[in-house]
This record gives C-alpha cells, sequence and structure tokens, in this order.
C-alpha cells in the first residue's frame, strides 16, 4: 500500500521510533504512571516495577529518546515527566493509517459490489 503524500509518508518514518518505543510492556507501564501520577523520579519509578531501578533508568532513555518522556535533574535525583504533544503525533500517525485502510476497504467494497451486479 502506497502512501498518497510525501508529507504522509514522513509522518510515518518519523512515527517509526515512538512505535519501537511503545512496543515493550514495561515501557508502557511507565508511561501510564507518568500520565496517571504526574512527573517521578527514577527512583519512585522503580518502587513498585518488576525490574531493577537500572533497567528502568534504561527504559526511560529508550522513552526520552522517542520523546515520549523528558527528564531533569533535581539534586541527585533525575525526574521524569510525560510529553504529551509526542502521544499526540502518534495518534495522528494512527489517525492517518485507519483513513488509509478505510479508503482502501471501500475501494474494495465498491469493486465488490459493481462485480457481483455484473455478473447476477
Amino acid at each position: 500500500m502506497s502512501l498518497p503524500d510525501p508529507m504522509a509518508s514522513s509522518q510515518v518514518r518519523d512515527a517509526a521510533p515512538l512505535f519501537a518505543a511503545l512496543g515493550d510492556e514495561t515501557r508502557l507501564q511507565l508511561l501510564l504512571r507518568l500520565s496517571s501520577s504526574g512527573p517521578a523520579s527514577i527512583a519512585r519509578l522503580s518502587a513498585q516495577a518488576r525490574v531493577s531501578r537500572q533497567a528502568i533508568a534504561k527504559h526511560v532513555q529508550v522513552l526520552s529518546a522517542a520523546g515520549l518522556v523528558r527528564t531533569r535533574r533535581r539534586g541527585r535525583e533525575r525526574i521524569c515527566e510525560l510529553e504529551p504533544a509526542r502521544l499526540a503525533g502518534a495518534h495522528q500517525c494512527l489517525d492517518l493509517i485507519s483513513t488509509l485502510w478505510d479508503d482502501a476497504l471501500d475501494r474494495l467494497r465498491s469493486f465488490v459490489e459493481d462485480d457481483s451486479q455484473a455478473h447476477p
């Protein structure tokens, strides 16, 4: 399936690292915690996690590289905060894909209906 224009292709290409970052259950759990509870330190995020603090820090790095989380230093702690604009970009990408699929299904439906009327 080809995309209708270069801008759409660029949007999907830019979203690939985002969806790769979202493809891990631990990272999704981290985003859920940050979205429901607000900014949190690595220590706080790792307190209820099933993985080590070091593993949480690595997951946060992946989320940060994908633009989903921003971090800042506060004393000795690293505070993580959700980046909602990046999630909005993912939503737009999914909307684009949904629209393309809906259009393709409409074309298929028209083709099948036209073909069935041609062969009664």
